[in-house]
């Protein structure tokens, strides 16, 4: 990467790597205050809890197997896929947007996220098998899976936990699968981080196959950060027959905070072709952390910090700005996990309903219906957030918040 960035004299090259290296030590202490749990977090505590809610998670990954205990995967590459299970308690005390990490292990469920079960799962057809069994006991019609791809810089606690999360404060009935590639979790492995994202493309195209071979009704695909990148390289590489089926399936796609460079993505879009339906694209002009990485990148602007919504409405997405919402870290980069909470009202607001016909031109008017129904409801249920929403060629944001 490194080589596409210094040009010139060594006064140039030294400049680059001056400033290459006082933006990683930003970014270093803004991630400071938070913990890196890693070793050990997925010990079992039964200690029963009134009131705290156990969220189901079916796991594959890229990521090699870990024999430490209470462990599971670590960050370096397997050179075959994985499968996992956990459940993970989360306690009646939770804030939405938060991840309550336990001081200490295994954690108390009153007041900490816990994990109550963890296994590996064999292989890829007990993994078919388990998310049939888990979509067999839903309502017809509600038989729904949820995919969430993880960024750069995650731990594998760091994948889960923030899913789980997102799950809970979602309130998500259906069949939740993390899919973690092979990050390191450490700022100075962004190369590596990317190098894996890039060898897990194979293993997301194989899955994505996989629940969309499922009894699934609705697939949705959330994918943060540089798992967008893994996720629009795998749907550019894909086999096209594996894209099509895919496409029949997945239902929303939702792309929070996309550290991919604007050009590339307009050129990913061009290789793609006119799609079935919107996707969503969850922008912050105040990410700090995609603001370091356009530094690094050239000066390239990232998706997900994008200055001109409309524009990116007009490629085909609606936009969803929360430069205005205040951040619960102190990168900006995490704001999609607080828009969990507004799951129901957000989803009908951006709903197939609304957007599902890419032929249906002046969608604004039911756009716009559905979300007067999402004010209404957020007011009264006291949740207001400071959201823009965008869609070529109707434009909405929620005034007074």
């Amino acid at each position: 990467m490194a080589h596409m960035l210094i040009s010139g004299s060594s006064i140039e090259r030294q400049g680059w790597g001056l400033r290459t290296t006082a933006l990683l030590i930003v970014l270093a202490i803004l991630s400071a205050c938070s913990g890196r749990p890693d070793v050990g977090v997925l010990a079992l505590n039964e200690e029963p809890a009134a009131g705290a809610r156990v969220n189901d998670i079916l796991i594959v990954t890229t990521r090699k197997r870990d024999e430490r205990p209470d462990t599971y995967f670590n960050g370096e590459r397997a050179s075959e896929v994985n499968y996992a299970e956990a459940s993970i308690s989360v306690p009646p005390s939770h804030k939405p947007g938060q991840i309550e990490w336990p001081e200490r292990l295994p954690g108390n469920p009153k007041t900490d996220f816990v994990a109550r079960e963890a296994s590996y799962i064999a292989d890829k057809a007990a993994f078919r098998k388990s998310v049939n069994a888990r979509l067999a006991t839903l309502p017809r019609g509600k038989r729904d899976i949820i995919l969430f791809i993880h960024g750069y810089n995650t731990r594998f606690p760091e994948g889960l936990y923030r899913f789980v999360q997102i799950v809970n404060d979602s309130q998500f009935k259906g069949v939740p699968v993390l899919f973690t590639w092979a990050s390191r979790g450490n700022l100075k492995d962004y190369v590596y981080d990317l190098n894996s994202a890039a060898i897990a493309r194979g293993a997301l195209e194989e899955t994505l196959v996989e629940l969309s071979k499922t009894k699934a009704d609705n697939i949705t695909v959330l994918a943060h950060s540089m798992g967008n990148w893994l996720l629009m390289e795998t749907a550019v590489q894909a086999r096209t027959e594996n894209r099509r089926l895919i496409a029949q399936h997945v239902d929303d796609i939702v792309m929070a905070a996309p550290d991919i460079d604007i050009d590339l993505f307009k050129a990913q879009l061009k290789r793609l072709g006119p799609q079935p339906r919107p996707f969503t694209v969850i922008v912050s002009q105040d990410d700090k952390a995609l603001r370091i990485s356009r530094a690094i990148a050239g000066g390239k602007q990232r998706v997900g910090a994008y200055s001109d919504d409309q524009e990116l409405a007009e490629l085909g997405a609606v936009v969803v700005d929360v430069t205005e919402l205040q951040s619960l870290d102190s990168t900006n980069h995490s704001k999609f996990a607080q828009l969990a909470q507004l799951r129901p009202e957000l989803r009908k607001a951006l709903g197939s309903s609304a957007l599902g016909s890419s032929a249906d031109h002046n969608r604004g008017a039911n756009l716009g219906d559905d979300l007067g129904s999402f004010v209404g409801t957020t007011a009264q249920t006291a949740v207001t957030l400071p959201i823009k929403v965008i869609t070529a060629p109707f434009t909405y944001a929620s005034g007074g918040y």
